[in-house]
């Protein structure tokens, strides 16, 4: 008896980390220290050494039962990027700069190429979010797991000066909400999603007119990474005064987490396009409109709040980075909560 005959196959673990650095190098930053492959991985902080309080904020998170639609359709390079968007778009939400990510894979066995595949999306979604991949982890677990699935998950840290951290604070009565157009269903609500819709290669196979795409491929569509356009509204120099990533719980449950108390978010549901797939949900499963409102971004995976001066500003430097930008409602005086009309 040994390891392999256990279930668990070293010489595997070795072939994916070899698959993967090419993918691991498109993410790195001078501040990176060593390279893949060590017990930990190393970041500098010197050249944040001037800032007046410098403050780490972190995030982790996973892609939920959306990993279930990968393994179905077999396509298993993008899943990556929904992992990495659930960390840093929390991070910058905060106002900070993401600094690196680590990912953390649970298979049931290790194939070596599909492991690579994962890692890619990892790595792409670094890249767009200007994250180092500085390490990870890949786990077989025989016996706990079937051999042909896996779970991903991630953590980040990112930083900012503390005086420039986004608190709420400055909310105020009169300040215009702007959202960010999303790319999907992002990876979020897929339990109902997966209720909805018939769970076979066949179904997600189907083409359907009104999505100009695949079930599948509108389903997979990665979790839209909004760092760069805040990094952008913040080189306009607009001071955002509060901000929330529409995640799961949808309107209802993130819009308040930016809210101060005496303070209430108005969003007309009118001032932005719902995306097709959330039409075709809530038709095929017949989900009332504020569950899916509750459960589902809706087509706006971030939503910010600014002075009623910085609005075109604001929208010119979002749209400047390569989002679509909407202004979606306001801030009132009132109970904390959110009213969507």
């Amino acid at each position: 008896m040994d390891y392999k005959k256990a279930g668990v196959d070293i010489e595997a673990g070795y072939k994916s980390v070899e698959l993967m650095k090419k993918h691991i190098a498109k993410t790195m930053r001078p501040e990176v220290l060593g390279g893949i492959g060590g017990f930990s991985g190393a970041f500098s902080m010197n050249a944040f050494k001037n800032m007046e309080e410098p403050t780490l904020v972190s995030g982790t998170d996973g892609c939920g039962t959306k990993v279930k639609l990968a393994m179905i359709m077999d396509k298993h390079d993008t899943i990556g990027i929904d992992a990495v968007a659930m960390c840093v778009n929390d991070i910058a939400c905060a106002g900070a700069e993401p600094l690196f990510f680590l990912d953390y894979i649970a298979c049931g066995k290790n194939y070596p190429e599909k492991i690579a595949e994962i890692v890619s999306g990892v790595a792409e979604g670094c890249v767009q979010s200007g994250a180092a991949l500085i390490g990870g982890e890949t786990a077989e677990h025989p016996g706990l797991m079937p051999e042909d699935e896996y779970d991903l998950a991630g953590f980040a840290v990112g930083v900012i000066d503390k005086k420039d951290l986004l608190t709420g604070e400055e909310l105020k009565p009169g300040d215009i909400l702007i959202g960010m157009a999303s790319t999907g269903v992002h990876s979020n609500g897929f339990s109902l999603v997966r209720k909805v819709f018939e769970m076979t290669k066949e179904s997600l196979d189907t083409y359907y007119d009104e999505l100009g795409t695949t079930l599948g491929e509108a389903l997979l569509a990665p979790t839209r990474i909004y760092v760069k356009a805040l990094k952008s509204v913040k080189e306009a120099g607009v001071r955002i005064h509060a901000c929330s990533h529409i995640t799961g719980g949808g309107f209802y449950e993130n819009v308040p987490r930016m809210l101060k108390d005496g303070t209430r978010a108005v969003i007309e549901k009118n001032s932005y396009p719902v995306l097709p797939i959330f039409d075709l949900l809530a038709k095929t499963g017949d989900i009332e409109e504020k569950m899916m409102y509750n459960t589902f971004n809706m087509g706006l995976g971030m939503v910010l709040a600014v002075d009623p001066s910085d609005v075109d500003k604001t929208m010119e430097a979002i749209r400047q980075a390569g989002d679509t930008p909407y202004v979606v409602g306001r801030i009132e005086a009132g109970e904390k909560g959110v009213t969507l009309c």
